[in-house]
């Protein structure tokens, strides 16, 4: 167990217990000196209850201070360590960029290519996990992008392991929204990973608005057992467990989902599946 969390439990045991033994002792007293009966009843145990949450927050509040003081020093140097790491990997993509003009020897430029390719991958890594971590510790900021472009851009992502699937993009490409954009575009890949992981080769993928506000992602080929409608979203979760993966798409499409209050429907098809998103919340119109 992490030492921050038993000290936490520790402490928070101490000041429950501590607090409940002193009501309990007032409680005596009191019943004692006046008896207990429906007259005082309120006029007893009322100030008892009140008495007893402002000393329990008053102690918890004393006690607790240090570990919160900590989780706020650590997020201070989460958030600066994350900036300073930006610089050298910046650095090093804009010098392999000015390197490239200058350098015609092919060997040197494949090298450099290579370089080039894990400094953008680092980039990638970064820009993750400190997404990851500012959705643990800050409010992500919610930004207006346009459907259209967040679609096609998670396509182009899948375009050499699709095969010979068929992804057709109907989105209108003035539509904007407006959430967490790192988010959005996750779900957005998990859902187009799992059309063409359960796809047949020469299959299909449409994605599309219905109604003005449900965003679809439908697939030919495998359809989902309607018993396992509730459990996709599990964690781990796999239905087919011969297909790569760990089974954690779909539970980071749900969790965004329920945090953003964006109602997912799946419906199963004669011959695929349909994956629904309602964006009413999210849509903003579209620019004319």
């Amino acid at each position: 167990m992490n030492s921050k969390i038993k000290d936490f439990l520790i402490s928070i045991s101490i000041v429950f217990t501590f607090t409940t033994i002193l009501t309990l002792f007032l409680n005596y007293i009191l019943i004692s000196n006046f008896g207990l009966n429906k007259d005082n009843f309120i006029l007893i145990v009322l100030p008892l209850v009140l008495f007893s949450l402002t000393l329990f927050l008053a102690l918890s509040k004393s006690i607790l201070e240090p570990l919160f003081k900590s989780d706020a020093n650590l997020q201070k140097t989460v958030k600066q360590t994350l900036h300073e790491l930006n610089i050298p990997v910046s650095t090093i993509i804009l010098n392999t960029q000015m390197l490239e003009r200058k350098i015609e020897d092919e060997k040197a430029l494949k090298r450099l290519q290579r370089i080039k390719k894990a400094s953008n991958d680092l980039l990638k890594l970064y820009e993750q996990m400190e997404y990851s971590i500012k959705k643990e510790i800050d409010n992500i900021d919610k930004d207006e992008f346009f459907l259209y472009e967040v679609v096609n851009s998670s396509i182009d992502k899948f375009e050499d392991i699709k095969r010979n699937i068929q992804i057709k993009n109907s989105i209108s490409k003035n539509l904007i929204i407006k959430t967490d954009k790192n988010g959005f575009c996750k779900v957005i890949d998990n859902l187009l990973s799992n059309a063409i992981k359960y796809n047949d080769i020469d299959g299909y993928i449409k994605i599309g608005l219905k109604e003005n506000t449900i965003l679809y992602i439908e697939n030919s080929g495998h359809t989902i057992d309607t018993k396992h409608l509730f459990d996709v979203f599990d964690r781990f979760f796999q239905e087919d467990s011969s297909k790569n993966g760990f089974g954690l798409g779909l539970s980071i499409v749900k969790e965004f989902c329920d945090k953003n209050k964006i109602a997912i429907n799946i419906i199963p098809l004669e011959k695929g599946t349909r994956f629904e998103l309602n964006l009413k919340r999210q849509l903003q119109g579209s620019l004319n």
